[in-house]
């Protein structure tokens, strides 16, 4: 038997009532904080070099949340737009105390699924695929590459990303359909 599916307003529901819970007691916060640890930490791990660093980094944006959720208010955005907002101030406070910086197309290989289980010639053929994409991903420019790392690495809804970047949804939709279709045709032009 198929458990129900939740749509998105049953989900943005869910997500109000656990911030109402948190906003009166700090210790629901952990209900929040399960939901989206794994989404912030692999939208700063995109941008950071080290696994560490990443775990620090995410550790800072729930701090950050949690002392700043007695003042938040939906204003029309989602809990995961405002605390991707968190999260990206403090992806780039970091950059600017650390030069270089790494690219977030620079996930360790640990944290794509198939990784598992697969034979030594997928391993290979998976490696060439991803370095591939890494040098067209590299190639593209900060905020591209930023919107494709809210997408894929944080996965963020247009909407999500809209209110993070401060973009409507449609332009937001637009802009990375237009980012995955040029990626696509370059490399596929290259084989």
């Amino acid at each position: 038997m198929a458990l129900p599916v939740k749509d998105n307003r049953e989900m943005e529901q869910d997500e109000r009532a656990l911030v109402a819970a948190a906003q009166a007691d700090p210790q629901a916060f952990a209900a929040l904080y399960a939901r989206f640890a794994a989404r912030v930490y692999r939208y700063i791990r995109a941008h950071v070099p080290t696994d560490d660093e990443a775990a620090d980094l995410s550790q800072q944006v729930f701090l950050r949340a949690l002392d700043a959720l007695p003042v938040y208010h939906e204003r029309g955005a989602p809990f995961a737009a405002w605390l991707f907002q968190i999260a990206r101030r403090v992806v780039i406070d970091a950059a600017r105390r650390r030069r270089p910086t790494i690219a977030w197309e620079a996930l360790p290989a640990h944290l794509h699924p198939e990784a598992e289980g697969s034979n030594p010639e997928t391993a290979v053929l998976r490696d060439e695929t991803l370095t591939r994409l890494r040098v067209l991903v590299a190639k593209l420019d900060a905020e591209k590459r930023e919107l494709l790392a809210l997408r894929f690495a944080g996965q963020l809804s247009a909407p999500e990303i809209a209110a993070v970047v401060g973009k409507s949804p449609e332009a937001v939709k637009r802009q990375l359909t237009r980012i995955v279709h040029a990626l696509k045709e370059q490399f596929h032009g290259e084989e």
